[in-house]
């Protein structure tokens, strides 16, 4: 493709946005999101993006934490995000004159992973979970996002891990669900963990700390852990774990040449793959996913402005067959 085309990564604490120009992806521009409306925030891309566009600017794509109808380009339900019920691609092609391009911000991810560091395709099906304040995930079938019949496909943090099935089925209940993978993997999920271990083991780094008066969160427990710390790890391992039932989830179901983690679960490293990986394979049928590499994220924090721009590639192609 001759041009740029720009990425941006709209989250829900900061908005990134790059330029991608001959397999090049440019220097990010960062700034803390506008949450005070949807017009402000809208603002805020456009100028964003004539910042670091180029006169040849071919197409803009977009990755947001909310559910998004593809083919339209509304946003049809948005909680980090003043962006619910915005006509999010028509308002920013007007303003910008080119096509605009939107998608969930883990499905983005999800293409730029199956890039490698040269932007080549090396996984044409892959599934990718971003594990952080939720989880999210992505899903690329033949090197194209699968994106279901309504553009929502990918949340995979909504799967059922366990439940109580000794009678009726529970009655459902606010998401996440009781014994779904966003209710027992999530951030937030480790930080109850951290604190159950702090209060248990006071001894410990995670109980130094309770003992000063600080909360304990996820982030302390996978620090403390990265420095040795016995009853950090634990949770840690406990917490990959959790998370390697569900990719034997996505194995089992979508067979696929890589699974992914990222979000900033990654940062465990090591410590949480070693772990997920194990449980995933014990989980898995036998004879499925016996092509399926498990790793962490490559492309850390770009992974959303890349495969936002990428997005905006992939669909420029389509238009033109």
């Amino acid at each position: 493709m001759t041009g740029q085309v720009v990425g941006v990564d709209l989250g829900g604490t900061k908005v990134i946005v790059a330029g991608l120009r001959d397999h090049s992806l440019g220097e990010s521009l960062l700034v803390p999101t506008e949450l005070g409306s949807s017009a402000g925030l809208i603002d805020q891309v456009v100028g964003m993006v004539k910042e670091v566009r180029d006169d040849d600017l071919r197409a803009v794509g977009i990755g947001t934490p909310s559910v998004v109808d593809f083919e339209t380009g509304r946003v049809v339900s948005s909680v980090n995000v003043p962006l619910a019920d915005v006509a999010i691609r028509a308002t920013l092609g007007e303003r910008l004159g080119v096509p605009v391009f939107v998608d969930n911000d883990a499905t983005v991810a999800a293409l730029a992973e199956a890039h490698d560091e040269e932007l080549r395709l090396t996984a044409r099906n892959l599934v990718m979970f971003t594990v952080g304040t939720g989880v999210g995930g992505g899903i690329v079938i033949g090197g194209r996002i699968y994106r279901g019949a309504t553009g929502a496909a990918g949340e995979l943090g909504h799967t059922i891990l366990g439940m109580d099935l000794a009678g009726a089925v529970p009655a459902p209940t606010r998401f996440p669900q009781p014994g779904s993978l966003e209710f027992v993997a999530a951030g937030h999920a480790l930080d109850a963990v951290a604190t159950e271990a702090a209060t248990r083991q006071p001894e410990s780094a995670l109980g130094r700390l309770r003992a000063v008066g600080r909360p304990v969160l996820g982030a302390d427990a996978v620090q403390a852990a990265h420095a040795g710390d016995f009853a950090a790890a634990r949770m840690v391992e406990l917490w990959g774990q959790r998370l390697g039932v569900g990719i034997a989830n996505a194995i089992n179901t979508f067979d696929p040449e890589e699974v992914v983690i990222g979000g900033g679960a990654a940062r465990a490293g090591e410590l949480l793959l070693e772990p997920a990986v194990r449980v995933a394979l014990s989980y898995t049928l036998p004879g499925v996913g016996r092509r399926t590499t498990i790793r962490l994220a490559r492309h850390g924090v770009r992974a959303g402005v890349l495969g936002a721009a990428l997005l905006a590639v992939h669909e420029l192609e389509e238009v033109r067959r």
